[in-house]
């Protein structure tokens, strides 16, 4: 059919004016990033019209109009551009290239939560200072008219307010939503629930009296409720691009938010091709914080996503807010369980039905599980399923509630019925009850709360170090809440409520601990406005407490320097600063070249072995070590802090943790005549001391003057 159509195109030039032959150079051609470092000082210079230049250059057919996808320029320089392998190939040898990589598609990885962190009502905000803070949500998008966005109370807009409010059709931005954009579709508007809810948790309003149908009653608030929300739409169902990550970077830089918070991820890859890591890099330039999520991808070690050292990696964990739902068999005896339940069956009992003997259908293990297609008579029951699910099959069954097995409960949910999950014991109980009897009964109680004695908690499903990309840096950073956080939601999103459309509802994952730590974050540049990226960072960490490691297996792996605790933040005494050149030195120690570390930061920067600095040695408040399991080298950390507290501070080291590990700190004592005074130490782990390690060891060391501890954690791991 091809060769008739040509033939047919040659035949006449009528027809040829009609025809369109697609050329396989068109098919091929897909979305390239090419990130080019620092915008060059010239004045003169124009990025647009040097991208187009490039492209001139690069481009075999088609012109550089319909090549061209988008233009960074305002914080830091590169392009996309739809491209063929050829064309990206030859464009990765051009002059000022760091690196090309695709257009990536990434995911998308509170009443209570800042309570239970200390930075309630009645911490040190100072509203006037508050208000002048900007935070960057670079996410799916927000719903404005939300109680959350309201601008009751806050002051105008901030001198220092760079950007636009550009959200498209229907939306407008007020005194608290300054800024709007949209990298997809057509508006800034957040139609999956994802972006307003992270927007809220990190700088949300308050609004009193915020609950789900009766349960967690509360006031839902933001860390900074007078500041302001920036909002970089780059999310759509389908995913988040790289190229749209890239855009909102440099237009947030450029807007002038003081911190960015980005609970998106999508795998490990070097640096200078991570649009999350580049970005994030010339925001810390600005003096920007970064908080991203570390992924959920469960306990299986070294999954940690977002890794780059000037970013902080958040990782979820729970607070002392318990969910509580209650069976009770039809012999009156209750069993404690847990999810989120606001159906009321106002204690009548229902007949139970197990679901191996409710199939008639489904072979025994299917049936067991209360799978697909499997439920026959449980019209008007409580099933009870050996397995958890998300319940539409009970639903669509007519069931009044459904009981669950459920190995893991830390991160219980809602469901469009009345659900209560059980663990391994408690589940075994009632199923033995159900089993044994001629006519088992029982009912599910409507959810309490009480206070969690074990917490926090490192959630299960929250991804696990170590950093797979820089072995000798901690990841994650730090804990913060993240398990059932209840925060502004769209009223269009689908909810497990049947019917229901809310404003507030319950979210758990990473995707909640990241901005958590983003408001920490604005909290304490309230409060320390000229304090750095990564002296902001090293004061979450180093004041975090310290988290239980018999209910935390994984350790430091899966909670970094502990939980984050803003009001200690702000008032660290000692800080570890890393400057951009330490990270320069760093990236020379791991083979990248000159040449490309000098486009990266700007300006010319020589890569020799004099300038390099290992990763064990950069300045983070965490001492990490991988070592092979037969070393018997000690193993040495150098240090700096800088006193950010008062004049005449005296700090003395305390160790405390593995006794197995024989660690020397020298000197023992730091004095500090002024503020800004810094001072160095080295911390020596004695090779005979790491004999046996298997995986993971730790200890932390402790700079104390009496009244503040500045702890970092100590890790060596195989």
């Amino acid at each position: 059919m091809a060769s008739l159509g040509l033939m047919l195109c040659l035949f006449s030039v009528l027809l040829l004016s009609l025809c369109q032959i697609p050329t396989a150079i068109e098919d091929e051609r897909k979305v390239y990033i090419a990130y080019m470092g620092a915008l060059p000082s010239k004045a003169s210079y124009s990025p647009m019209s040097h991208h187009q230049n490039i492209l001139q250059e690069v481009i075999e057919s088609s012109s550089v109009e319909d090549s061209l996808v988008r233009s960074y320029g305002r914080s830091f320089n590169g392009f996309s551009a739809k491209l063929t392998e050829s064309e990206r190939d030859k464009l990765m040898g051009m002059e000022g290239v760091v690196s090309v990589f695709p257009n990536t598609v990434y995911k998308l990885l509170t009443t209570r939560s800042y309570e239970f962190m200390g930075l309630g009502d009645k911490s040190n905000h100072v509203p006037k200072v508050e208000s002048n803070i900007i935070v960057g949500v670079i996410d799916g998008g927000i719903w404005p008219e939300s109680k959350s966005f309201s601008d009751e109370g806050i002051g105008p807009i901030p001198k220092k307010w760079k950007g636009t409010c550009a959200g498209g059709t229907n939306f407008t931005c007020n005194r608290k939503v300054i800024g709007a954009r949209h990298y997809v579709q057509d508006s800034a508007r957040d139609k999956e629930p994802h972006g307003s809810h992270t927007a809220s948790t990190a700088a949300g309003n308050k609004v009193k009296g915020v609950s789900v149908n009766g349960v967690a009653k509360g006031t839902a608030r933001g860390a900074v409720p007078l500041g302001r929300i920036a909002i970089y739409r780059v999310c759509e169902p389908a995913g988040c691009n790289a190229d749209g990550m890239l855009a909102a970077f440099d237009d947030a830089i450029a807007d002038g938010v003081d911190v960015i918070t980005i609970s998106i991820g999508g795998g490990v890859t070097k640096v200078d091709i991570d649009p999350i890591a580049i970005g994030s890099f010339h925001a810390m330039l600005k003096g920007i914080v970064t908080t991203a999520a570390v992924g959920n991808d469960g306990s299986k070690p070294g999954k940690a996503s977002n890794l780059a050292p000037w970013i902080i990696s958040v990782a979820a964990g729970s607070t002392d807010r318990k969910f509580v739902t209650n069976v009770v068999n039809g012999e009156g005896k209750t069993i404690p369980g847990r999810s989120i339940n606001d159906f009321d069956l106002k204690g009548k009992k229902y007949p139970l039905a197990y679901g191996k003997t409710a199939s008639s259908n489904c072979t025994e293990e299917l049936a067991r599980g209360c799978a697909s297609g499997c439920l026959n008579t449980v019209k008007g029951k409580i099933v009870v399923c050996d397995v958890p699910n998300d319940v539409m099959e009970q639903k669509a069954g007519g069931a009044v509630g459904t009981i669950l097995h459920v190995t893991d409960v830390d991160t219980p949910g809602l469901g469009p019925i009345a659900v209560a999950t059980l663990d391994d014991s408690n589940y075994e109980a009632f199923r033995s009850y159900v089993l044994s009897s001629p006519n088992p009964q029982g009912t599910i109680l409507k959810s309490g709360t009480v206070k969690d004695n074990d917490a926090p908690i490192v959630a299960s499903f929250s991804s696990r170090g170590p950093n797979t990309l820089f072995s000798d840096i901690l990841k994650p950073d730090i804990t913060a809440p993240g398990v059932n956080i209840l925060a502004a939601y769209t009223p269009l999103a689908q909810t497990a409520l049947p019917g229901q459309s809310v404003d507030y509802y319950f979210m758990t994952g990473t995707s909640m601990a990241c901005p958590h730590v983003a408001g920490v974050a604005a909290y304490v540049k309230t409060l320390r406005p000229d304090w750095s990226a990564s002296a902001v960072k090293s004061a979450i960490m180093t004041t975090a407490w310290a988290m239980n490691v018999s209910k935390n297996a994984d350790a430091e792996f899966a909670y970094g320097s502990g939980y984050v605790n803003p009001s200690v933040a702000v008032e660290p005494g000692l800080v570890y600063e890393i400057a951009k050149e330490d990270y320069l030195k760093m990236l020379c120690s791991l083979d990248y070249s000159s040449k490309g570390i000098s486009t990266l930061a700007g300006g010319s920067f020589t890569c020799s072995e004099k300038s390099k600095l290992t990763m064990r040695n950069l300045n983070y408040p965490a001492m990490t070590a991988k070592v092979s399991a037969s070393s018997s080298s000690d193993i040495t950390f150098s240090r700096t802090v800088t006193n950010v507290g008062e004049k005449g501070s005296t700090y003395k080291a305390k160790l405390s943790g593995n006794p197995k590990l024989s660690i020397k700190v020298e000197p023992e004592t730091l004095y500090f005549k002024s503020p800004g005074e810094k001072k160095s130490f080295t911390v020596t782990v004695s090779g005979k001391s790491l004999a046996g390690i298997s995986s993971i060891v730790s200890a932390s060391l402790v700079w104390s003057d009496g009244l503040r501890n500045v702890r970092s954690p100590i890790v060596v791991y195989t």
